[in-house]
C-alpha cells in the first residue's frame, strides 16, 4: 500500500484533537505478551491451532482491506517521544504507515481476549477486557490509528470470533491424526 498514491481519508477533523501520549506505547506493545499467553491458556492443541488459524485469516482479510482502502494517518508527525522514546520508535517501526482500516492491533487482541475469556473466571474476564480496551485506546493515543480503524478492528474481531473460530475448533477437534503427524499431543 505504500506505493499507491490514492489514499482514503478515514478520520474526522475532531479526531485530530486526540492528545499524543507516547507512553501509551507500553500498552500498545502489550499485545505481544497476549500472544505468548495462548499456549498456557489454551491447553488443547485443537483450540490453539484454531486460534492461530483465526488470527492468520484475520491478517489476510485485513490485508485485503488495506489494499482496497489505503489510508493515511491524519495526525502530524510527533515531536516529543516521551519518557520511553526507544519503545515508541520500536512500536513505530513495527506498524506499517498505511495499514489502518481495520486496526490489526484491535482485531488480534480482541480475538485473543474473546477466546481466552471463555476459559477464565469473571474477575479475569474483566481484567482481560480492560486490557483489550486499553490496547484499543493506546492505538489512538500514540496516533497510529483513528476511531474508524478501531471500530472496524472490533467488528472484524467479532465476525471472526463468532463465525470463523468455532468451525475451526470443530475442524481441528475432529482431526486427531493432524496433531499426531505434527507430533503435538492433544
Amino acid at each position: 500500500t505504500a506505493h499507491r498514491s490514492f489514499r482514503v481519508r478515514v478520520y474526522l477533523d475532531a479526531e485530530l484533537a486526540i492528545p499524543f501520549v507516547p507512553e501509551a506505547a507500553i500498552i500498545y506493545m502489550s499485545i505481544y505478551p497476549l500472544f505468548l499467553a495462548a499456549p498456557f491458556i489454551l491447553r488443547r492443541s485443537a483450540k490453539f491451532v484454531a486460534l492461530a488459524t483465526t488470527l492468520n485469516m484475520t491478517i489476510l482479510i485485513a490485508g485485503i482491506c488495506f489494499l482496497l482502502f489505503p489510508a493515511q494517518v491524519g495526525f502530524p508527525p510527533p515531536k516529543n517521544f516521551g519518557m520511553f522514546p526507544n519503545l515508541y520508535y520500536f512500536a513505530d517501526k513495527l506498524s506499517l504507515t498505511y495499514n489502518l482500516v481495520p486496526s490489526l492491533h484491535v482485531a488480534l487482541s480482541t480475538i485473543c481476549i474473546a477466546v481466552f475469556a471463555r476459559r477464565t473466571t469473571a474477575v479475569w474476564r474483566i481484567l482481560l477486557w480492560v486490557w483489550g480496551a486499553a490496547i484499543a485506546i493506546s492505538t489512538l493515543l500514540i496516533h497510529k490509528h483513528h476511531v474508524l480503524d478501531v471500530v472496524t478492528g472490533f467488528a472484524l474481531a467479532g465476525i471472526m470470533v463468532r463465525y470463523f473460530y468455532p468451525p475451526c475448533c470443530v475442524y481441528f477437534g475432529n482431526r486427531p491424526m493432524y496433531f499426531k503427524r505434527l507430533n503435538i499431543s492433544d
